[in-house]
């Protein structure tokens, strides 16, 4: 089993972590190579509405199932080794939907937290949360504090909750936070660079998205992690998040590793004298070690926007 450090101050106690159990039908994660594992998976977890539909069921019924779906994929992210998932709960566009929709999923999202945590717990997930607070229930929000504080000396994986979340929301609030600073006189407007603002981002420690999931057969990223996918590889599948389960995982990260990731730079072709490959731009772009070149370094960020 693996173990974790707990305690502070020199009082650290060793925990160990509940393996995750293996998958019913007996399927094992595929061989990748340590380095070809995405380390930051992102799932849009669509299609629950269409699943239910088809069974003649109400749309709450497919988010029901969905819940199940979660804890197999949690499990066949630590059963690959894959440290980081965010999975996109309820985004801030979901607010349109009907009344009883939004209730039903404010009303399942924390009831899901609260079932789910000490599992996630017992397996060493840290669980953290992305989102606005306006607007989101307060049941809710006290749910997803009590896991953080909960699993937040787990290193076995992290899991990002993004709750009241959008990709553009999440910029906007940052250019927010940024202007207030330079408004105070604490931040230099001459100085301001990506790496400035992504400073400001809910979880300035995030890691950028390797691997952007969506399944259902829908092909946009609907405003998910829009600044941390900027180099993403994106998987489309066709099977309904119901229907899905770690093997689908698994088979997106084996697509994964088979993919050539360049970030803006290419090699000449083979027999070439010099120069750009034929039909590629020139590119001065140096990426850093997580393909982005962004300074993850602790940056101050308004509490009130600390997520």
């Amino acid at each position: 089993m693996a173990t974790a450090r707990r305690g502070l101050f020199g009082g650290a106690k060793q925990r160990e972590y509940l393996p995750p159990p293996p998958h019913p039908s007996g399927a094992r994660p595929p061989a990748i190579q340590s380095e070809l594992i995405p380390q930051h998976v992102a799932i849009v977890m669509d299609g629950n509405g269409r699943w239910a539909k088809q069974r003649g069921l109400p749309r709450t019924e497919g988010h029901k199932v969905g819940e199940g779906v979660v804890l197999d994929v949690l499990k066949g992210c630590l059963e690959l080794g894959v440290k980081n998932l965010s999975l996109y709960a309820f985004s801030t566009e979901n607010w349109k939907r009907s009344p009883d929709e939004v209730r039903f999923l404010m009303n399942f999202n924390r009831d899901v937290i609260h079932r789910r945590r000490d599992e996630m717990h017992e397996m060493g997930i840290r669980v953290r949360w992305a989102g606005r607070m306006p607007k989101l229930w307060k049941s809710v929000v006290q749910e997803l504090q009590v896991a953080e504080e909960m699993t937040r000396d787990n290193d076995a994986m992290t899991l990002y909750m993004c709750v009241n979340y959008g990709g553009r929301a999440e910029i906007a609030d940052a250019a927010a936070a940024l202007a207030e600073d330079v408004a105070a006189g604490r931040l230099d407007p001459k100085k301001v660079n990506e790496k400035t603002l992504a400073k400001y981002m809910y979880h300035h420690d995030m890691p950028d998205v390797d691997l952007f999931i969506r399944p259902s057969g829908e092909q946009r990223t609907s405003n998910f992690l829009v600044w941390q996918s900027a180099y993403a590889e994106l998987v489309f599948q066709d099977v309904l998040w119901p229907d899905f389960d770690r093997r689908d995982l698994w088979r997106a990260c084996e697509e994964y590793a088979s993919r050539d990731r360049r970030y803006g730079g290419a090699l000449p072709n083979e027999g070439a004298s010099g120069g750009t490959p034929s039909g590629e731009a020139a590119s001065d772009e140096e990426p850093s070690a997580d393909g982005d070149g962004l300074d993850r370094t602790t940056g101050a960020v308004p509490e009130q926007l600390v997520r």
